[in-house]
């Protein structure tokens, strides 16, 4: 029965003729008395009524839930069921009049009109205030829900999951529900699709326009847009989906991120997308940013691959820029670097593109710097991006990217971070990771090598250890103790603003343990990894092996110059003194000839060179963030190459190198968890993991 808020039960069980009433027990404490009494069954049917009405009223004999909403509405979910698997349930008309739990009717229809998203929204029976409650509910992890009418809503229904999902991730408002229609970027219908794909009860109405999107980026390499006749014997397979790929995003008018791994080859897919528009009679130029150093190598690859296009480098002085870009409809390419376009950004403004392409996009991971801002002020149709690492440190560096590619779409930076990467980072939060996938997904294309290029030669890996020992290692010691002491001293707030101080005596540690000249004059000791180092060299060229040999010290480089130079071995040097002229003929002479060594400084050469004369890489001292090393490898591992690659990193034992290795690890996950990248970083630490990196 019901009285208002108040549930009341009573229980009785009959044999034959014989009625008793089970609550009698809880007024007088008595034991079942008759011998053909089913005392265990009795119990288990009072027991249940009791886990849903657990007041008991004497006078009424009655039991009751005290107008508890909870036990009401478990009652109604699940009580009612369990009981009338145990006996009879008789009600009153009052008590069905409550017994109200349901789920919410709702559907949602997307269709395209006027090249934007129309998205509706309709549930019956409820207004939108009360479905925004409903849903804030949901993320509550509540069970239930009560609407006005005084009926429950099961808040565990899978709808719901999926509506609050693109409520909170559209950041819609009540006034937004309100609208009939709500018109949102085109690039929402993928999400939209993503999330609504088998809720055929949720999703009831897609027009065929969705339709056709969804199922293009679901089966890029059935896409039927033709290659360029002159690429279709170079491209490899993997190439050509990419190619399907960028131009499915173009014919969306979408942009999108080229992630494939390093030495794969982005920039010919790049180069076969504008091949397309020239050959498809598009008008219009299309304008490439890249790093100063790979200017010149785009140009001859655009030649190369390309030649139809006619392709211009904005370089020389600032006058000769400003002529060429006058002339920017005579061309259908330009190429120019960050670092240029920032200086000379007043004379795009009143230009705009077919096509921007910026490379090696981690360049603009701080939105705030101003070759970020200056890729985003650029006018163009379409956006792409092209990056082995759109994730090297930070998911920020994610956000500053798709800003670049298409402003909004993750919405404000603040947004971002309180949605995404505080709750990813800080919470490692599986539904937003997920969530974020879902939004992403569509517009990032990455690729392994492992999983494309089955013909390229293995890549083996070794830690090769090496121990400090006498004078160094009593330097290295010397210098733990002190800036233990120095950061065990300091308050939380102290250590924060003497960061950079803290990372530069770290930066002294990990030259001590290259080698201690790097950081004390007429040094006279010990120099474990250099010994090393030469030792290395010499098995290897006895072995025929040519080789990479990366340091972030370029005072390290010059040590093993020194060193090269007194056994008589031949080599190269590239750091970021090299003009971009002269590292390409380096880069030339190294591949066709036999020089045995190439010393390249890592920030200079982990980006932008093909050294597949090389088939062995030593990094001398291991960086925090493992994707560039790796960026550093592949300069080697990569298309073209013929030999196995064997990669070695030396390590002082029992060191910050060591620890470093440990951090690489515990920090690559990130990216991993985002599209299968590394990610790294130092900024960052904590106190406490400062103080475990120099825990011996």
């Amino acid at each position: 029965d019901a009285e208002g808020e108040l549930i009341l039960g009573r229980a009785f069980v009959t044999y034959e003729d014989r009625e008793f009433d089970l609550l009698k027990s809880l007024r007088t404490g008595d034991e079942v008395g008759e011998e053909y009494r089913d005392a265990f069954s009795e119990s288990e049917a009072l027991s249940a009524l009791l886990d849903y009405l657990e007041c008991y009223d004497p006078v009424r004999g009655m039991v009751h839930n005290d107008g508890d909403e909870e036990s009401a509405y478990q009652l109604f979910a699940y009580g009612l069921e369990r009981l009338q698997d145990i006996g009879e349930v008789h009600c009153t008309r009052q008590f069905l009049n409550q017994r109200k739990v349901r789920k919410v009717k709702a559907s949602v229809g997307v269709s395209v009109s006027g090249g934007m998203l129309d998205l509706k929204i309709h549930t019956e029976d409820l207004d939108e205030q009360e479905l925004l409650e409903l849903l804030a509910g949901y993320r509550q992890k509540r069970k239930y829900y009560r609407l006005k009418d005084g009926s429950f809503v099961d808040l565990q229904d899978e709808n719901l999951q999926v509506l609050s999902e693109l409520v909170e991730t559209l950041r819609l408002k009540s006034s937004d529900l309100k609208k009939e229609m709500l018109r949102l970027p085109m690039y929402r219908g993928l999400y939209l699709d993503r999330l609504l794909e088998n809720k055929d009860s949720l999703y009831e109405d897609r027009d065929t326009s969705i339709r056709r999107m969804a199922a293009q980026f679901k089966s890029i390499e059935d896409a039927e847009y033709e290659v360029p006749k002159s690429l279709k014997k170079i491209m490899r397979g993997y190439q050509k989906d990419g190619f399907q790929w960028l131009k499915t995003l173009e014919i969306w008018g979408f942009g999108g991120i080229l992630a494939d791994e390093m030495g794969l080859g982005k920039t010919l897919q790049a180069i076969s997308l504008l091949l397309s528009l020239k050959e498809e009679g598009r008008q219009g130029t299309s304008l490439i940013v890249c790093p100063a150093s790979l200017v010149y190598n785009w140009e001859e690859e655009l030649h190369r691959f390309a030649p139809a296009l006619k392709v211009q480098p904005i370089t020389g002085s600032q006058e000769e820029r400003a002529s060429l870009l006058e002339q920017t409809d005579t061309f259908d390419v330009l190429i120019t670097s960050y670092d240029l376009l920032k200086r000379d950004i007043a004379q795009y403004e009143n230009r705009t593109f077919q096509v921007e392409i910026i490379d090696e996009a981690q360049y603009i991971k701080n939105h705030l710097t101003a070759a970020a801002k200056s890729v985003k002020v650029i006018q163009s149709r379409l956006r792409f991006a092209l990056t082995g690492t759109p994730v090297e440190n930070r998911l920020s560096e994610l956000w500053s990217i798709f800003d670049y590619l298409m402003p909004g779409f993750l919405f404000g930076y603040e947004v971002f971070r309180k949605d995404y990467e505080n709750p990813i980072v800080k919470s490692e939060d599986e539904e937003k990771m997920q969530r974020l996938q879902r939004l992403t997904g569509p517009f990032i294309l990455r690729r392994k090598k492992e999983d494309v290029l089955k013909d390229l030669p293995e890549k083996l890996e070794e830690v090769r250890y090496v121990r400090l020992e006498g004078k160094q290692q009593k330097l290295y010691d010397a210098q733990v103790i002190r800036l233990r002491r120095q950061i065990g001293a300091q308050s939380e707030q102290e250590f924060s603003q003497s960061k950079l101080q803290i990372l530069a005596e770290l930066t002294r540690l990990r030259q001590l343990c290259c080698d201690p000249s790097l950081c004390l004059e007429n040094y006279r000791g010990e120099t474990a990894k250099t010994e090393a180092c030469m030792d290395l060299i010499s098995q290897a060229i006895d072995g025929g092996h040519r080789m990479l040999i990366f340091s972030q010290f370029t005072s390290m480089l010059e040590i093993l110059e020194e060193r090269l130079n007194n056994a008589e071995i031949s080599y190269f040097v590239l750091t970021g003194s090299t003009s971009k002229e002269e590292r390409r003929e380096l880069v030339k002479q190294f591949n066709a000839g036999d020089v045995p060594v190439f010393l390249i400084s890592l920030k200079a050469g982990g980006v932008g060179l093909n050294l597949t004369g090389a088939d062995m890489v030593i990094h001398y001292d291991p960086w925090w963030n493992l994707a560039a090393q790796n960026q550093a490898t592949d300069r080697a591992h990569r298309i073209g190459q013929q030999k196995k690659v064997t990669v070695y990193r030396l390590i002082a034992k029992d060191t910050i190198e060591e620890k470093i290795l440990q951090l690489q690890e515990k920090k690559k996950h990130l990216a991993d968890q985002i599209l299968s990248g590394e990610s790294g970083q130092l900024g960052g630490l904590s106190k406490e993991e400062l103080m475990d990196i120099l825990q011996a």
